[in-house]
């Protein structure tokens, strides 16, 4: 019988880490698309020892303050793109060889709120981009 992915969002899966922020955007290994209004950055990683307990994808959301001055909006657009990411991300770690980790920050570009349906096919779009690269 084949088990059913989970669909949690686990902390582990967030990334936290400043030292990771900093290589994500700062490092010369680091890649950038857009799926407007959706701007995702990621990088790839060989896995090490000590990271054996890690999951393969560590994600990031981000909405500035510029787009939305109010904290109730950035919030909600947080929040969609949380979702999107949690149920399609099957997509991508399915691709993820067991050597091989994953950082990823998606950071939102529009002044105005998307439809749900319309943030979802947005990082979808990102996702299977992303996997194509693997």
């Amino acid at each position: 019988m084949v088990e059913k992915p989970s669909n949690s969002f686990p902390k582990q899966e967030r990334i936290c880490s400043k030292k990771i922020i900093d290589k994500l955007f700062n490092g010369r290994e680091s890649h950038a698309m857009s799926a407007y209004p959706i701007r995702v950055v990621y990088r790839f990683e060989m896995k090490e020892d000590e990271d054996e307990g890690l999951p393969k994808v560590q994600v990031l959301m981000s909405v500035p303050k510029r787009c939305f001055k109010r904290a109730v909006k950035r919030n909600r657009v947080k929040r969609q793109m949380r979702e999107a990411y949690r149920c399609n991300r099957h997509l991508l770690t399915a691709k993820i060889p067991d050597n091989k980790s994953v950082f990823m920050a998606f950071i939102w570009l529009d002044n105005a709120l998307h439809p749900t349906k319309e943030v979802e096919d947005k990082v979808i779009n990102l996702l299977q981009r992303i996997s194509e690269k693997l």
